[in-house]
């Protein structure tokens, strides 16, 4: 019979597993709300900003990890949809500085609610996961020092 899985292999699936259950959590509660998975991380990138940040296609573009155009496309649907608004930059007026409307914010703040009770949920395992992918890296360096 084969040997098992490496241990740390099989807590990384556990953690990858993990991390899946909760995207797809995230990605149902975004369409329950009415929204797009994407358009949720865009409000997201967008209410969640460092303070003296300018929040710019760019910047949710690469937040997102989308190209510029995939970027307008979201934002664009966004604004149409009324979660989003843009305001020319009196810095340089050749781009847009991005923020949540009032109904914008409203959808975010009940999906971040729903998050935060699902993460207090997966929390523990996944704080006892990581614990052991940490143990397990360590006697797998060990392991292959000798």
């Amino acid at each position: 019979m084969p040997p098992g899985p490496d241990p740390l292999v099989r807590t990384l699936a556990e953690f990858r597993f993990e991390l899946r259950c909760f995207l797809h959590f995230s990605e149902r509660a975004a369409l329950e709300a009415g929204l797009h998975p994407q358009q949720h991380q865009l409000l997201l990138q967008v209410a969640g900003v460092l303070e003296g940040t300018a929040v710019t296609i760019a910047y949710v573009a690469e937040r997102l990890g989308l190209k510029h155009n995939s970027a307008v496309e979201l934002v664009d649907r966004s604004e149409r949809e009324g979660l989003m608004a843009r305001t020319v930059d009196a810095a340089d007026k050749r781009r847009a500085i991005l923020r949540l409307t009032r109904k914008g914010k409203r959808l975010l703040g009940r999906l971040a609610g729903d998050h935060a009770r699902e993460l207090n949920d997966l929390a523990p395992r996944l704080a006892k996961t990581l614990k052991n992918i940490r143990r397990h890296s360590h006697e797998t360096a060990r392991t292959e020092a000798e």
